[in-house]
This record gives C-alpha cells, sequence and structure tokens, in this order.
C-alpha cells in the first residue's frame, strides 16, 4: 500500500514536471508529451551515435579502467610503498598506543554501561519529565499565590494605616475633650 502511494506520487511529480516542461503540446499522435519517452529516444539516439564511433565504444569499454585509476585509494596503492605505510604506523607510534590505552579504558568500564542504570535511562527520563511539568504547574501556583499574598499585605497595611490614622483623630479628639472639661492637664 505505502509503495503504492509513493509510485502515485512520483507519477503526479512527473505529470506536474512535464506539464511545466511541456505545456500543452502534444506529439504527433496528439498524445501529450512524456518526458520519459524523450528521455529513452534521447539515450538510444545516443547509444547508436556511440556504437556508430569506434573511439566512443573504446572508450565506453574503458570507462571502468578509468573510474578504478580516479579512485584516490587506488594511486595510494601505487605510489604509497609498504615500507611507507609501515613507517607512517611507527611514526604514530605513541598515539595509537595511548589510543589503544582509551579502548581498554572504555572496555573496563562497558559493564557499568550496560548497568541496569544506563538501562532504565529512558523510563527514567519519561518519569522526569512528568516531574519537570508538574514543578513547572506547582511553580506557577506559587507565583500566583505569592502575587495573592502580597495583594494582601498590601491591603492590610492599608488598613492598618488608616486605624492607625482614625486612632490618632479619635485621640486627639478625645485629648481635647478631656482638656475642654479639665479632665486631664494640658501638655
Amino acid at each position: 500500500m505505502e509503495k503504492k502511494l509513493e509510485t502515485d506520487t512520483l507519477e503526479m511529480r512527473l505529470q506536474a514536471l512535464e506539464d511545466r516542461i511541456y505545456g500543452e503540446r502534444r506529439s504527433k499522435s496528439g498524445k501529450p508529451l512524456k518526458c520519459a519517452e524523450s528521455l529513452v529516444r534521447l539515450q538510444e539516439g545516443l547509444t547508436n551515435t556511440a556504437n556508430k564511433r569506434e573511439r566512443v565504444k573504446i572508450l565506453h569499454k574503458k570507462i571502468e579502467d578509468l573510474l578504478k585509476y580516479l579512485d584516490p585509494q587506488f594511486t595510494d596503492h601505487i605510489t604509497v610503498p609498504d615500507t611507507m605505510k609501515l613507517e607512517f604506523i611507527l611514526a604514530e607510534e605513541d598515539f595509537l598506543l595511548s589510543q589503544a590505552v582509551l579502548l581498554e579504558q572504555v572496555s573496563s568500564l562497558q559493564p557499568l554501561l550496560d548497568s541496569t542504570y544506563i538501562r532504565d535511562v529512558p523510563e527514567h527520563a519519561t518519569k522526569l519529565q512528568r516531574l519537570s511539568q508538574v514543578h513547572i504547574k506547582e511553580q506557577d501556583q506559587t507565583d500566583a499565590q505569592s502575587l495573592e499574598v502580597k495583594k494582601l499585605f498590601e491591603e492590610y497595611n492599608k488598613m492598618m494605616f488608616l486605624l492607625s490614622k482614625q486612632f490618632t483623630q479619635w485621640d486627639e479628639t478625645l485629648r481635647k475633650l478631656e482638656e475642654a472639661k479639665g479632665i486631664r492637664p494640658v501638655e
């Protein structure tokens, strides 16, 4: 089913490409022009031309050899003798030995990598993800609660200020009345 879907998709893309290239042009028989047919005709023409010319035939036969000669590894094989390769290896001996020691350390630590702690990491990661989401949610709630508490403190301070002011006014009024009646001496 998936391959049919891919095939259909490719056919639709090819049809869109052909419509862009050829537009509404038609072949001599009245059928719409197809890219694949044009490419096949072009390949056949190139093959016929190549078969007629002797030099091109020889070139086709030698393409594999050319590709082999163009490969960088082939040139290294030809130009670098075995004694030079041995010298390269001996020159890098210290580096290779240090890498071997590191590889042995990794091999000795392999049981740690195979431990249940490491194997359970995906399970712990999902738990950690859930805990992280809960933490973020609770942090948002804490922020909202902090704003509410701050608002209540501001209202409390305002109320205490107003009460203090009112008591001060009452105390002043009471002091004046007591002075007027002579109950309290004037300060």
